[in-house]
């Protein structure tokens, strides 16, 4: 078989979104005839434990860890954070805190750590991972991101070994949604940017998780055409169906629910919809599995909602399925945010895995609505529209009492990670020959 070295921050048993997308693509490359080996860090903190994905992890595959320093005790000490409280990623607070304090945070996080919290990996991992590949054969490497420190060190190894190189965007790097709230100089944003260009030129392929994301970056009229092999979901985990649905009116979310991701309009239709609905009162759960921002709870609490709600704050993947699977609907808010067209969460496709109807709010022809359309998994929402919202649940509220609510999706399996595998495999021959 063929060799190709993943770098990655997210790795088990690391939990989180951000683990899935090469977990489950190693799983598949074997059969394809290329054999995966792992580069990643030990010594990192953690916000999301799940030692049930090392079960994921392709049996006999090689694994290389490298130490990594992280500023996130200085972070908590400097915000007012108590020292075992884990820190979570994408701007997510999930207590009101002091604003100003974590303002500054975002200033030293997006003026200081260029290109991100990551970078006192780039020497020590540039340097080990230098000298694996000059003592051990691999056809090929991938670095993924974000954190895109990950690039940094690829980048470096390219330049002393040569070995062909795939770059993968999980996330855009300068115009992700987040990209304000750094609050960056006139010089740190012209070094992100000249990062990202030195990257992506560097690089003999790139891709990207999203067909506007794609187009976004090529708008930046790089060397190369940034392409896209999408997210998907594992075909494997959705094996083990029982079948069984909740006995309550359950609207699960699944993942981080962060500030810019509060659907005010699903709250405000709920809230509009028990005024007037004495039988909904007896049935509604809203199910929230994940981190979730202080200024969510807020909402809720504005809306009257929580005697509604049960927070789970973090299961395993595998029981996270069986969420999914025994759901009524399962909710997809997405961000709003400027990039929203080629926003596309992961957890939409583990969503279609589990053939639930999805609810989703955001833009009704960003990227996310075109694959809930072509699959009919669901129903896609405006931002804002929340009296739509109300008319599609006083629709489905009488299925889910007659045990008919369910979704005939369609055209689905080309999302399935088997597949995808499938897809990164022609980008690995294509530079590999």
């Amino acid at each position: 078989m063929k060799k190709v070295l993943i770098i990655t921050y997210h790795w088990p048993p690391m939990g989180g979104g951000g683990v899935q997308r090469w977990l489950k693509m190693s799983k598949y490359l074997r059969d394809y005839g290329w054999e995966p080996i792992i580069f990643t860090v030990s010594d990192n903190e953690i916000s999301n434990y799940d030692e049930s994905l090392l079960s994921e992890v392709p049996e006999g595959v090689e694994t290389l860890r490298v130490p990594i320093w992280e500023p996130f005790g200085l972070y908590k000490k400097f915000t007012g954070k108590k020292k075992d409280e884990k820190v979570q990623p994408g701007f997510l607070e999930e207590s009101s805190g002091n604003k100003t304090l974590v303002s500054l945070a975002y200033w030293i996080r997006g003026n200081i750590f260029i290109p991100d919290a990551k970078r006192f990996w780039i020497r020590p991992a540039s340097k080990a991972l230098t000298k694996y590949l000059k003592e051990n054969k691999v056809d090929a490497i991938v670095s993924t991101g974000p954190p895109h420190s990950t690039h940094i060190i690829a980048l470096n190894a390219k330049r002393k070994t040569k070995v062909p190189w795939l770059a993968d965007f999980r996330d855009p790097w300068t115009f992700v949604d987040y990209y304000d709230k750094l609050k960056l100089s006139k010089a740190a944003d012209r070094r992100h940017h000249k990062l990202e260009r030195n990257v992506i030129n560097s690089a003999d392929e790139a891709v990207t998780v999203t067909w506007s994301w794609a187009r976004d970056f090529n708008k930046m009229k790089f060397n190369k055409e940034v392409k896209v092999v999408t997210n998907g979901y594992d075909p494997a985990d959705f094996v083990d169906n029982s079948g069984v649905l909740d006995s309550e009116f359950t609207i699960t979310h699944i993942g981080s629910m962060n500030a810019d991701r509060n659907p005010h309009s699903l709250w405000k239709a709920l809230e509009a919809l028990l005024k007037t609905n004495d039988e909904l009162k007896k049935h509604l759960k809203i199910k929230l599995i994940g981190p979730v921002d202080h200024a969510v709870f807020v909402s809720l609490e504005k809306h009257n909602l929580t005697e509604y709600l049960e927070y789970i704050k973090g299961v395993p993947h595998k029981e996270v399925i069986g969420h999914l699977q025994s759901s009524q609907l399962l909710h997809l808010p997405l961000n709003d945010t400027p990039n929203i067209d080629g926003v596309v969460p992961g957890k939409l496709f583990e969503y279609i895995g589990a053939q639930r109807p999805i609810l989703c709010i955001g833009k009704e022809e960003g990227d996310s609505a075109r694959i809930i359309n072509e699959t009919q998994a669901g129903e896609v929402f405006g931002f804002g529209q929340w009296e739509p919202v109300r008319d599609y649940l006083e629709r489905v509220f009488p299925e889910y009492l007659s045990k008919t609510l369910h979704v005939q999706s369609n055209q689905y399996t080309q999302y399935g990670r088997d597949v995808l595998a499938g897809q990164i495999v022609e980008h690995l021959d294509s530079i590999s020959k």
